[in-house]
């Protein structure tokens, strides 16, 4: 079978990358990670996702990046897992999970079609 290199398939690549790749990380290491694959057309699913000031910074070094040419921005959809300590009282004592599923992708590239706090459906179309 002849070794595949990129650039050499006609599909959308899908980087799912885990909490434990991520978890060691600093915030702008794990930015970089995202915004390298996403520039590259990939669309990235984190399995436990970005802490509200990395989703913040996220956005906001995206910005600077955008280029009518080059880079159109990222569309970015997330929903939380359940938390184990849930309820109210889980929430009140700051026991609420974080962990969350991230899909990121290149703006002129994902769709999303629906979205609840079950399911994220996306169309991906290629560029």
């Amino acid at each position: 079978m002849p070794e595949v290199k990129r650039g050499d398939h006609d599909g959308i690549q899908i980087d799912l990358i885990s909490g434990a790749r991520m978890e060691n990380m600093r915030s702008m290491e794990k930015i970089r990670l995202i915004l390298d694959s996403v520039r590259d057309g990939k669309i990235v699913i984190l399995e436990d996702g970005l802490t509200p000031d990395e989703e913040s910074k996220l956005i906001e070094v995206t910005m600077t990046e955008i280029s009518p040419d080059n880079f159109s921005g990222i569309e970015i959809e997330t929903y939380p897992h359940k938390s184990s300590d849930g309820g109210f009282l889980g929430k009140l004592m700051g026991r609420e999970s974080t962990k969350k599923l991230t899909v990121i992708g290149p703006a002129n590239q994902i769709e999303t079609l629906h979205k609840d706090e079950t399911l994220i459906s996306a169309l991906i179309s290629r560029k």
